[in-house]
């Protein structure tokens, strides 16, 4: 369990401001008289004694209070280029950001957890003592920020007005900082005060680059004090890392909803997309993936794509489920990202018209910047984050592995900017998990019952990516969200089974698991990699549509429903122009029931380790097993799909 306010607020005691008259006199010495106007619109005064506070820490040198203005915007750009955070490149409007070659993706093994004595939380989390996180904020924030500027703004994590959208305020002294925080989320400097009394919390994030050296790279340190609802975040400019009302509020988004609104909301790691059925009819999908899992690319596959990333999900008085999307734009993996399959986030990347940073990729002789997988030819030379590339140097990766892209998601041809603007959501018919498995699970299978559907989600498996420093190997990744749930996972579990079986849920979504990386040798293919191609995914989504209205049947076996062969040849003529033999069908339906059960094994056997974990998933797992065991037993350990005809 969770108890805010609990221990001591560390930026209210380093900050010393404990008064709302404190803080007025503190903001009338330090901010300009422009600044000091804008400021005045704000008057929660919690709101108010958290920036003060920080500005008491953190000591910098000037305020930026940041309207979201168009002027505002332009200017935060501007400041960026000069400060050199960004330069531009050929197109207009693209800019790079670089980072330090050790901080090029999240940093697990310096990213803690603040707790008190006592406090439960995930076996998977890195905590430290609040009083460990209170010396180092003592000895590294204090004055962190003396020569720079603090730059203040007021967001919505989701559509102004809607249920389950949480404001709140990012401070920091980049500029990167603050021009991602515009592209991604909705500034509601205007809203701010009205949204805090309707939602009844805020979240609060302080971030500094510090000397942004490879040298201080040992002290980066990134905070979550779950007590507070507040971040910190020093010596790093990864995103990932620095931008916290990213996954530092997603996991405060997290507890919100399994503490404060127990059974009735899930902040989940999910993307929110739209796919047209028979008669132009729209079902919407929510579905969660690992960071490099192929989670945009899905969510782009869409006809109305709202959200890639996150989802802010809640039963609706009227007993839908409910999804909306946190962010306006992506912070998007490059890796592999092409024009055969991603076609419109190409052409937002290549073509003039939008706003992207991009950050750690190689930039060409001719200011382009390039990417593994990009499908154009390889530059003779370039520079990244590592400095002077050449086209010879065949160890060293031309961009990195977690590359990525900033751009708001409206500039994308199929998105839909007014219903990811809409605060009553869209109706989620269709849930997806996903992970990164080689050689077990089939690319699409149903789960027959909610609780099936919970134990999909608990299951997930997937190799540790570039997005992760220093994580290696197969990782457990249950519902995709384990990084950024703080909770015991057994109280997770529990929350999902408290929501999916809530009575309130009287239309409950299809729960189904997506795999997309089977391997040809896995399943007794002759060639090498991937049993499938990227744009597949077009028809196991079509499926799931059809399946979600009843518009085909499927095949029960011991891990649930799977497809018919004659409705996937159907759909792969219709959706992507492509044959679908049969023996394809074959070798990615069957089950390979030694697989099967050794992951089934595998879960049983982490998930018995946390404490106090339901019952009902075991109960899940025992079913799938016995008949598993049972079909072996006359069928044999590989079973085709035209078995279950």
């Amino acid at each position: 369990m969770l108890y805010y306010k609990q221990g001591v607020d560390i930026l209210s005691d380093l900050g010393d401001i404990h008064s709302i008259t404190e803080a007025q006199e503190l903001f009338k010495q330090r901010l300009s008289p422009e600044h000091l106007r804008r400021l005045a619109a704000i008057t929660c005064e919690e709101a108010l004694l958290r920036v003060a506070n920080a500005i008491a820490l953190c000591d910098p040198d000037a305020v930026f209070i940041h309207t979201g203005s168009d002027d505002d915007c332009a200017k935060i750009r501007r400041m960026s280029l000069e400060k050199g955070e960004e330069s531009e490149l050929a197109i207009p409007n693209h800019t790079i950001h670089f980072d330090l070659p050790e901080d090029q993706g999240r940093m697990v093994d310096q990213t803690f957890y603040i707790v008190n004595a006592d406090e439960g939380i995930s076996s998977l989390a890195k905590k430290e003592a609040r009083n460990d996180s209170h010396a180092y904020m003592r000895e590294y924030m204090r004055g962190i920020m003396r020569g720079k500027t603090l730059f203040v703004g007021f967001y919505s994590r989701g559509p102004v007005g809607a249920h389950s959208s949480i404001p709140a305020i990012e401070m920091s002294s980049s500029t990167y900082v603050l021009h991602s925080a515009e592209l991604l989320y909705r500034n509601c400097f205007a809203d701010f005060d009205r949204e805090v009394v309707r939602r009844g919390e805020f979240f609060t994030n302080l971030h500094s680059e510090g000397t942004n050296r490879s040298e201080d790279i040992d002290k980066v340190r990134i905070y979550m004090d779950r007590s507070w609802q507040t971040t910190y975040s020093t010596y790093c400019t990864y995103a990932g890392n620095t931008l916290m009302m990213k996954k530092g509020n997603h996991r405060f988004a997290t507890d919100s909803a399994l503490y404060k609104f127990a059974g009735k909301e899930l902040s989940e790691h999910m993307f929110i997309t739209g796919l047209k059925g028979p008669g132009g009819r729209l079902t919407f999908f929510a579905g969660a993936a690992p960071s490099g899992c192929g989670k945009t690319t899905t969510a782009m596959v869409g006809d109305n794509f709202v959200g890639d990333d996150l989802a802010q999900m809640w039963i609706a008085e009227d007993g839908t489920l409910r999804a909306v999307n946190p962010e306006i734009g992506i912070f998007g993996i490059l890796k592999d990202v092409n024009e055969e399959g991603d076609p419109y986030l190409m052409q937002c990347l290549r073509k003039p018209g939008t706003e992207v940073i991009f950050s750690n990729v190689l930039i060409d002789e001719y200011k382009k910047p390039r990417w593994e997988g990009d499908g154009e030819e390889i530059p003779a030379w370039g520079n990244n984050f590592q400095g002077m590339w050449t086209k010879d140097m065949t160890d060293v990766p031309m961009s990195h592995p977690n590359s990525r892209c900033t751009l708001l998601s409206e500039a994308i041809a199929n998105h839909d900017k007014e219903r990811n603007a809409d605060p009553a959501g869209v109706q989620v018919r269709v849930i997806t998990y996903s992970g990164r498995d080689s050689n077990t699970m089939p690319p699409i299978w149903v789960a027959d019952s909610t609780d099936a559907g919970v134990a999909i989600g608990a299951s997930i498996v997937s190799k540790a990516t570039a997005t992760e420093m220093g994580a290696t190997g197969v990782n457990r990744q249950p519902w995709a969200n384990a990084p950024f749930v703080a909770a015991p996972l057994a109280e997770y579990l529990q929350a999902q089974f408290n929501f999916y079986t809530n009575p309130a849920m009287q239309q409950k979504p299809i729960m189904a698991g997506l795999n997309y990386f089977l391997t040809h040798d896995a399943r007794g293919g002759s060639g090498k990699g991937l049993l499938g191609e990227k744009r597949d995914v077009h028809v196991w989504l079509g499926w799931l549509e059809l399946y979600a209205h009843g518009d085909v049947q499927a095949l029960k076996t011991p891990i649930g429903m799977l497809p018919k062969y004659e409705d996937l040849k159907k759909l792969f003529r219709e959706k992507i122009d492509k044959d679908y033999p049969e023996s394809l069908y074959t070798m990615q339906f069957s089950l390979y029931i030694d697989n099967i059960i050794a992951r089934i094994d595998l879960q049983n056997e982490a998930w018995r380790k946390e404490e106090g974990a339901s019952e009902r998933l075991f109960k899940v797992y025992d079913g799938q097993k016995a008949a598993l065991l049972e079909l072996k037993k006359t069928v044999g350990d590989i079973v085709k799909p035209q078995t279950f005809n």
